[in-house]
This record gives structure tokens, sequence and C-alpha cells, in this order.
């Protein structure tokens, strides 16, 4: 192992490694907590071809390697077994905006290029990537791509997968596969990337990638309305799309007590009414205030929407977004709660909500239910808060049995088990509950023929 470690750090230089205890110590734990690991070497390449100079050296040594990116995960697949073996693989370094395409509307960028710095690189050329999540300003892109991220705006532009034209990957055995192509059009056989998308670091390691960027959208127009139940949102969600066409962006279904907790626990956090709903819908469209205003309007005058607040300027939307963003801080600062990022149909959630709180107060009548998501695209955050009383052993019994009747119900609507943040540590045995024997009989496949030795992010995903 020695002689592996003096090698990783001879490619990397001075400036690319540490084994420093107390400098590994928050590239060691998964950002809830949840998964703590051990690493002798953190390496940090500052280009492709030093990633495939370490990725070869593993693979020659047999020792795994666990790439990591902003480390902004929840599922526990960017951060290394407790074995102390694995060689920890930041692409922190790996930042550079390679080109931009304003005419191509795209732009090839590192794999550890911060979320929020290539929204700006485009809209500092005129155009618009829209990904965009709560941790935008720490999370990178090749970890956003390796888990097929979805966040905000999927409704309007796709997950993290629709957004890729072309991928540059170093494989198990340290070649590079360069399919950096910005092309919309592309038959030439198997569309590759697509493997390592969603793939988490077990099939290879993404090092750079071509996005497709957007016409400007213009000013967005952001409001937040109550609804009395979460059903009636996918009603809202239709009719203003009717209304709107394409201009909706975003459209957010959050429950009175999930903004309770960010009210409890976020520094001046308060919701925008006069008096409390049962749920609300931050809404995101293109276009102008009245346009919004008018849709809204005639949402209230036919029952849907119990109230409304259109944000007149930049302060008002991000005071709204605020509410949105803290979720998953207040969340953790509440305690620790079953999470279930689930996805149905989006015409199935009504009846999904209706039989879930039915199921809920079967299984632990004293749980609470912290529901938020993307109504838009069927994407579920469907966490529950078991009561405290329980001790460590009992706690853990109950959570399994309700986190798989909860997962039963996923996949009788056809929904599934993992809609964000992919499967890592966390729902590897549920993949294999609720995967089809097929599907999983060709991702063990796909994992042996490109990753024979298991050198990759072993015990993630399958």
């Amino acid at each position: 192992m020695k002689a592996l470690l003096d090698e990783l750090k001879a490619i990397v230089g001075t400036r690319g490694w540490t084994d420093d205890e107390t400098d590994l110590e928050p590239y060691l734990n998964e950002w809830r907590g949840v998964y703590k690991g051990r690493t002798p070497l953190r390496v940090a390449p500052a280009s492709t071809e030093e990633v495939a100079a370490i990725v070869r050296a593993c693979h020659a040594a047999g020792v795994a390697v666990v790439p990591q990116g902003g480390n902004t995960g929840m599922c526990g697949g960017a951060v290394p077994d407790g074995s102390g073996t694995q060689i920890l693989l930041s692409m922190h370094r790996m930042r550079r905006i390679r080109s931009v395409d304003a005419q191509n509307f795209s732009m090839t960028v590192e794999a550890g290029c911060i979320l929020a710095d290539i929204q700006e690189a485009a809209r500092a050329a005129g155009r618009y990537f829209p990904l965009s999540l709560g941790a935008e300003g720490t999370c990178q892109i090749g970890g956003n791509l390796a888990t097929d991220a979805g966040g905000l705006n999927v409704l309007r532009y796709g997950t993290a997968r629709s957004l890729t034209m072309g991928l540059e990957v170093v494989l198990a055995n340290g070649t590079v596969l360069n399919s950096l192509r910005a092309l919309r059009k592309d038959t030439a056989g198997y569309d590759l990337k697509q493997l390592f998308i969603g793939s988490e670091g077990t099939l290879g390691i993404i090092t750079a990638a071509c996005l497709r960027l957007f016409p400007d959208p213009g000013k967005l127009q952001t409001a937040m309305v109550a609804v009395a139940t979460a059903g009636e949102s996918v009603g809202l969600l239709a009719r203003l799309k009717e209304q709107l066409a394409d201009r909706v962006e975003t459209f957010e279904l959050v429950s009175d007590y999930v903004f309770g907790l960010v009210e409890k626990h976020i520094p001046d956090a308060r919701l925008p009414f006069d008096r409390r709903w049962p749920w609300y819908v931050l809404i995101e469209a293109a276009g102008s205030i009245d346009e919004l205003g008018a849709a809204l309007a005639k949402a209230m005058e036919d029952g849907p929407v119990l109230d409304a607040v259109i944000a007149k300027n930049t302060s008002e939307s991000a005071a709204l977004w605020r509410l949105r963003h803290s979720i998953a801080e207040a969340e953790r600062k509440d305690g620790k709660a079953l999470k279930h990022d689930i996805s149905v149909p989006v015409s199935a959630m009504p009846a999904f909500l209706e039989q879930g709180d039915e199921l809920l107060e079967t299984l632990c009548p004293d749980a609470r239910l912290v529901a938020f998501g993307h109504v838009g695209d069927g994407n579920l955050h469907y966490n529950v808060v078991l009561p405290r009383d329980r001790d460590a052993s009992a706690r853990e019994e109950e959570g399994k049995r309700i986190t798989g009747a909860i997962y039963d119900l996923v996949t009788q609507f056809g929904g599934s088990i993992s809609a964000e943040h992919g499967i890592g540590q966390l729902k590897r045995e549920w993949l294999s509950r609720y995967g089809s024997d097929p599907e999983l009989e060709v991702m063990r496949k796909l994992k042996k023929t490109l990753d024979p030795a298991g050198i990759l992010n072993p015990g993630k995903v399958i």
C-alpha cells in the first residue's frame, strides 16, 4: 500500500493530496451524518490525465477508488467505507469551464465545477443553464450527473440526463472515453454517455461534460399560493400549464408542518400569509407579473387557490425561495427522519398521498409526515418522523417496517423508490428488493464488464 500511496502523491503533486486526519474529517462524513468512512489518502487531481493515472495505479494494485464531488449527497454514495483502504478521489481542483458556445447553446465544463458557477458562466454568455438545487453553491456538476440530479426546474427542462450532450469519462482501467460531442442528433450506435449518468461513479469517473444551454427566459415571476389539499395542487398545475403553456418553470408543494419547521429553526423565516393553510405551492413562471396574477386570480375564483402572494421584486422572491431552500437544514435541526425520496405519476399523486396518510395512521399513529417536493415531475420527499420515546433498536425496526410499506405503496402506483440523490449505500438493499430481476441482471453485467475488478466505488448502487 505504501508504494501505491507514494505513486499517487507523485501523480498529483504536493498540492493535490492530504493524509492528515483533521483535514480529511469533513470529506469522510456524509452530509446528513448517517455514513462515516476512512481513507489512507485523499487525492485531488488537476486534470483528466491525472485522474486516469490515479485509476490506472489503483487498478494495478487492486485498490478501490471512491470519487467525490461536493459531498452534498444524501445516500452515502460519495464516502469510502470503514476499512480505511479505499482511496478518496476529490474532483474539486478540476473547475475549468473549457468553452462556451453561445451559438450552439452548449458549454463544456470539468466535473469539479460548482453548479452556481456554471449557471453564472451561462448568464455571462446570454444563455441559461436550468439545473438548480438547494446545494448549488457547493455541489459539483460531476456529482450532479453521477446521480442524475433533478432539482427545481425538471418540470420544464428535465433532469441532468436531458441536459447533457456529451461526457468525458475515465474507465476502471484508466482509459479515457471522450464523447464530448456538442450534437443534438447523433444516432451512431449506443448512447454511451447514458451509462454513466446516474451510475454514481460505479462504472466510470466523469471528468468533463458538454451541457445543453437555453435562451435566457427573462424575468421569472415568483408566487406562493395556499391550497386545502395536496391533491388540489395537481389540478392547479394543469390549469396553469394550460394558461401559461411551458412558461411554468417550478411548482413546489410544501405542507404547513414542514414550513412550521422552517419557521422554528431558521432565523427570520416567515410565511407571507395572515393565517395558516394546510398546503402551499411555490411557483416560478416566465413572463409578466400580470400574466401570472391573472392566472392565479382565475384559480382563486374557481376554488383551488385559497390565498396567494406574488413577489413584487427580487428581494421578496428571494425571501420566498429562502423558505423552500431552508427545508433540509430545518429538518436536520429538528432531528432524524426516515427519508423517502420517491416519485409517482403526477396524475396518481392525490391518490398516493391519500392512501399514504391512511397507511401511516395504521402503521404508526404517532408518526409525523414531513412531505414536500416537485409536484410537476411527480417527485415527493415523503419523510417520516418517528416518536422520540422509542429506543434505538425499536426505532430501527419500526423504521424498516414503515419504509418497506411506503415503498410497497410507491410500487403499487408504478413509482420509483429513488427520484433524486441516487441509490448510494442507503437504498442498495431496497433496490435489490424492488428492482425487476431483468433490470438488476443487466446492471450487474454492465458493472462486471466495465469494472471487472470492482474498484470503482464498491458497495454503492449494485
